[in-house]
């Protein structure tokens, strides 16, 4: 769960594309693609950054869910937009189920979800999960979409779920924190917080709500002595 990101894979391709623009012009390069998925594993512990950025790019076109272990550890690469690149790229992956059918329905979902239709967003979502329940972001997205209509129990279940199948989802330990901050449990949300930067380091907004929660957790505690 991220409400603040465009989970389905047509949106994050669009995002995805930028990203490795900006990547290439950095380096002012115009480095050729990996030729297949062996050449791409390799690159992407190369030590020239552009073929990094272009073996995630090439897993991100290419990838399945299962692929995303090979882009977690670029979400600690030294160069700052190989990073960027890194955590667009899980998002594409995990997008996909391996069934075109169930991909569409995740879409539409989104899209039900982004026009403010959570009660259908939910229904779709919950379609999707009975399709194809070891896909994990159909369960990250109706946990999205239940907290956008603040059901928020349902939600941490649902993240829950998630991270069963995911445990790396940086997204679903993120909307864990949003779901006990919004139950005033702060305690809960900053751990849930701390966890989501453990995995992913490249997350400001993260790292803001955990300041945040601290200031507030530390005028709680003066406030009651």
């Amino acid at each position: 769960m991220s409400p603040r990101i465009d989970l389905y894979t047509r949106a994050a391709m669009r995002r995805l594309f930028p990203a490795l623009i900006a990547v290439l012009l950095a380096f002012a390069t115009h480095a050729e693609p990996p030729s297949g998925r062996t050449e791409a594993t390799l690159w992407l512990a190369d030590a020239d950054a552009a073929r990094r950025a272009e073996a995630v790019a090439w897993v991100a076109m290419h990838g399945a869910a299962k692929d995303a272990e090979l882009l977690h550890p670029r979400l600690r690469d030294e160069h700052p937009q190989v990073r960027v690149l890194a955590e667009r790229a899980l998002w594409v992956v995990w997008s996909r189920s391996g069934d075109a059918a169930v991909d569409k329905l995740l879409e539409r979902g989104t899209e039900q979800m982004q026009a403010g239709d959570h009660r259908r967003a939910i229904a779709t979502f919950t379609e999707v999960i009975r399709r194809k329940p070891a896909f994990a972001e159909g369960w990250n997205k109706r946990a999205t979409a239940l907290f956008f209509a603040r059901d928020y129990r349902r939600s941490l279940a649902d993240c829950d779920e998630v991270l069963k199948r995911n445990p790396g989802h940086f997204g679903a330990l993120s909307g864990i924190g949003q779901n006990w901050f919004a139950l005033d449990e702060h305690e809960k949300a900053r751990d849930a917080w701390k966890r989501a930067l453990e995995v992913n380091p490249n997350m400001p907004g993260v790292e803001a709500n955990i300041e945040g929660v601290e200031a507030l957790l530390r005028e709680r505690r003066g406030s009651s002595t």
